[in-house]
């Protein structure tokens, strides 16, 4: 295990070192330094001598593979250092907002997976009967709705109108919890579809196997296959969908958090992006790599705990 952890981490260097290399280079293909200065200074025609200067505070003056070298250099050693934009410490910035995409993330993931699991093994226990196709097409119609709509109309009705959750902002500690529930159960809602029906047929997969059939002859209950069975020989693609999500969970809750104010990491992002700042914009796509990366260890050891004939080696 040991050994294969440390294989997997030295073949996570060459790929950090390749994304890096590239947000450098499209960096100044798409946005070259004098249009971002441009586009933070505060006036409206600055002169040549205002966006000399702001290159200078920011670096952008020195040479390209001194600016490479500083740049590859920050990325490793996670000091990412001053936004362009605003001019205040990324680190900070970052670990002020991971608290709520944490928060959000953790809470959308773990109810998700259990409610789709459920409702999945629901729909595999009476399938065939109305009450698979009732499931189904709820599914259906959860799929068929868009995420945006999911936000507006639970912000109407269980914000505006119900009054049973607060519409924007984020307060630390317990009190996060409370701004987090509708961000979360419209999260829940608007995966809710998808999931069941994909794991639903990795459950339906399993069904019709031989040790199923086997086990049936044996007089074993349909219940007991289920859980002690066919649940346990589907976590493999189970696993596979819902570890590989957390990353996108975590750097992904942009709408959630644009729509109710969350100063997370995805908005952040966004803000970033929208201002053209190259500084906040490298530090988010190397740590979304990173999560990426944990993603995939994560799931190799989860591979290996779901089913013991599975080695890592």
């Amino acid at each position: 295990m040991i050994g294969y952890l440390i294989r997997r981490l030295l073949y996570a260097v060459p790929i950090l070192v390749g994304v890096s290399l590239a947000t450098f280079m499209l960096f100044y293909c798409v946005f070259p330094p004098r249009q971002i200065a441009r586009r933070n200074l505060s006036a409206k025609y600055p002169t040549p001598q205002q966006i000399d200067a702001w290159l200078v505070v920011h670096g952008y003056d020195k040479p390209l593979g001194a600016q490479l070298k500083k740049h590859m250099t920050e990325l490793f050693l996670l000091q990412f250092g001053k936004s362009d934009s605003t001019g205040e410490d990324i680190n900070a910035r970052i670990r002020a907002g991971a608290w709520p995409s944490f928060l959000i993330a953790g809470l959308i993931f773990f109810s998700s997976l259990a409610a789709q699991v459920f409702m999945a093994i629901w729909a595999a226990y009476f399938r065939g009967t109305y009450v698979d196709t009732w499931l189904t097409l709820l599914c259906v119609v959860l799929m068929s709705i868009t995420y945006i709509v999911f936000v507006i109309v639970g912000q109407y009705l269980l914000g505006n109108i119900l009054h049973l959750f607060p519409l924007a902002g984020f307060e630390s500690g317990i009190s996060g919890f409370r701004f987090a529930a509708l961000p979360v159960l419209l999260g829940l809602a608007a995966g809710l579809g998808s999931g069941t029906r994909l794991y639903r047929t990795f459950l339906l997969e399993e069904v019709n196997q031989d040790y199923v059939r086997t086990a049936r002859a044996k007089g074993v209950p349909e219940s007991r296959i289920l859980f002690r069975h066919v649940l346990k020989n589907a976590a493999i693609p189970i696993i596979t969908s819902t570890v590989l999500s957390i990353p996108s969970l975590i750097l992904g809750n942009i709408v959630l958090e644009s729509f109710f104010g969350i100063p997370g990491l995805g908005s952040y992002t966004v803000d970033a992006i929208n201002s053209q700042d190259f500084a906040v914009v490298r530090a988010m796509v190397f740590l979304g790599t990173l999560l990426y990366i944990a993603g995939a260890i994560l799931t190799d050891i989860c591979y290996a705990l779901a089913d013991p004939r599975i080695r890592l080696e």
